[in-house]
């Protein structure tokens, strides 16, 4: 059997568990792709949403994004009121993965880039978001991935050993950020990877 070289496993959530994306939403909203396009990474940017992410409220972000373009008001509201609508669901597959895991008594963690407001809702939403041993959100800590002090918050707040401590995103620079401290990271695709992955480091999975 080969030796077991980690004791926790930690998630990100978006892209991993939560099949995410605003097009789930805006495809009824704004049927024309290129307009779409054009809205989702002109309008509502990466960089709008992160700021969501690092702690910004909801309220806030509509209002000052509706006042550079009241011509979107409806859309960009949208972003907020509809925003489970932009959850396809579970990738039932990292969930199986996630419940063996837990059955075994291998703790798990989130570490994740998400909302503070819509956190509560995704953990109210999909229950398996509340079984984790432990939770390190950008939007509740005020700072995101790939900054170190994220991943720092989650070894220290939870005494872990970052090198007997796996991680997996589906972001590479986020795997990068998380190995520059010293965690076991592997870039996630898919869960039977993921699972191949941990079995390599010796879990005793399926």
């Amino acid at each position: 059997m080969t030796e077991r070289t980690i004791d926790v496993v930690v998630f990100d959530i978006g892209g991993v568990l939560l099949d995410w994306s605003p097009d789930y939403l805006y495809a009824d909203l704004i049927p024309d792709e290129q307009e779409r396009t054009r809205f989702l990474t002109e309008v509502t940017t990466r960089e709008w949403n992160q700021q969501q992410d690092a702690g910004r409220p909801w309220a806030e972000a509509i209002a000052e994004l509706t006042a550079l373009h009241p011509q979107h008001a409806e859309w960009i509201e949208a972003y907020d009121t509809g925003w489970l609508q932009m959850v396809k669901g579970l990738f039932e597959d990292t969930v199986e993965l996630v419940t063996e895991l837990r059955e075994l008594g291998i703790p798990t963690y989130a570490l994740t880039n998400f909302s503070a407001e819509k956190w509560e809702i995704a953990k109210e939403t999909f229950p398996i978001l509340t079984g984790f041993d432990g939770e390190v959100v950008s939007g509740v800590e005020e700072t995101v991935k790939p900054g170190e002090k994220i991943y720092r918050i989650l070894l220290e707040r939870y005494d872990l050993d970052a090198a007997r401590t796996f991680y997996t995103d589906d972001v590479q620079y986020n795997v990068d950020g998380a190995r520059a401290v010293g965690l076991d990271a592997e870039l996630f695709t898919d869960a039977a990877t993921l699972r191949k992955h941990l079995r390599d480091r010796g879990l005793p999975l399926k």
